[in-house]
């Protein structure tokens, strides 16, 4: 049994794991004319949520017993600024382009909690790709970027509705499932009990023997199967000419026109700004070695990722449902191909 498992494994590691995007886009075409296309959605749902509670933290733990030292607490510094810079140009240029479009009193709020939503990637998905290359510097950013998804923007919202709320005497308990609220503490828990066992015993999967290997096998499995859950999230029929024409902003007419120049907004901030910021940022520090490589890779990857569809959890505090939508699907569409293209670039070209 050990053998089988020894002989599969490298066809679920490394540049192996990048194909099951289009894996999961195939399959799910196919299996769609048999169950339709509604059910796939639903059951692929459920998976979302067993790979986010039964593989990712395993995953972070055997990374982080197995990969984690002193020398990374920089880099986890580090993101945890990256992550907040990257919301506050999503504010300033929420701000910014509010004064611009001259965008009415009754929506402003809506906008800019959109817009600072939408900057939250996908990083458990479509980010775990990267596990298979800079597996410790791609696990610390994905995990911090869960408590800033799943804990940090959802007070930001949460405290800004009420405050809304307060003027209308409205009301919002608990908008976020319990499961995501609880979220982001389950999974940092795996983390620091990776890295107390790591510091305090000196404890690696490999002491375990065949068992170590069957975790190892399990938490390699979850690299394909998120990036086939991503590659079945994908729907051909997304890809109109005419909803394209909006985003480029060819067509602007119609009655929607504010919604497409809200994701019009969102599209730039989040697939050219911001990447264009931190590439010039640490491309800099990178040229001039101050930061290795895998920190830039993984820096860089991470601001080019496309949008989480775990924004849409986010809809109940007063966040553009549509737009939202709109943009996590163009977003996807784009991001995912020049992600693969950017892994297998600094792969082979940053040592």
């Amino acid at each position: 049994m050990i053998e089988v498992l020894q002989a599969i494994l490298p066809y679920i590691s490394g540049l192996w794991t990048l194909p099951w995007i289009a894996v999961g886009f195939f399959v799910t075409i196919v299996i769609a004319h048999f169950i339709g296309r509604e059910k796939i959605d639903r059951i692929m749902k459920k998976i979302g949520l067993i790979l986010l509670y039964f593989f990712i933290p395993v995953l972070l733990f055997r990374i982080f017993l197995d990969l984690f030292q002193i020398e990374q607490v920089g880099f986890t510094l580090l993101v945890a600024v990256i992550i907040a810079f990257m919301y506050l140009l999503a504010v300033f240029y929420a701000r910014y382009s509010v004064k611009k479009l001259q965008i009415k009193t009754t929506k402003r709020n809506l906008y800019l909690k959109t817009l600072l939503t939408n900057q939250g990637r996908s990083t458990a998905f479509i980010g775990s790709a990267m596990l298979a290359y800079w597996p410790i510097e791609a696990g610390i950013f994905m995990a911090l970027v869960g408590i800033g998804l799943f804990a940090i923007i959802p007070y930001i919202l949460s405290h800004m509705h009420k405050q809304e709320a307060s003027k209308t005497q409205g009301s919002i308990d608990h908008a976020l499932p319990w499961f995501l609220r609880l979220y982001p503490w389950y999974l940092i828990l795996f983390v620091i009990a990776a890295v107390a066992i790591n510091f305090s015993a000196g404890i690696k999967t490999s002491d375990f023997g065949d068992i170590g290997f069957l975790l190892k096998f399990y938490t390699a499995f979850t690299i394909p199967a998120a990036l086939y859950y991503v590659g079945s999230g994908i729907h051909p029929s997304d890809l109109k000419v005419s909803e394209l024409k909006k985003l480029i902003g060819i067509d602007k007419t119609g009655e929607h026109q504010d919604h497409w120049l809200w994701v019009r907004n969102i599209f730039f901030l989040t697939v050219i700004l911001t990447p264009l910021v931190i590439a010039g940022l640490f491309g800099l520090l990178y040229f001039t070695e101050i930061i290795p490589s895998s920190w830039f890779a993984v820096i860089l990857i991470n601001a080019v990722l496309p949008i989480t569809s775990t924004n849409m959890f986010l809809v109940p505090y007063g966040i553009d449902k549509k737009a939202t939508a709109h943009a996590i699907t163009w977003t996807t569409l784009v991001c995912v191909p020049i992600v693969v293209v950017l892994i297998f670039l600094f792969d082979f070209l940053l040592v």
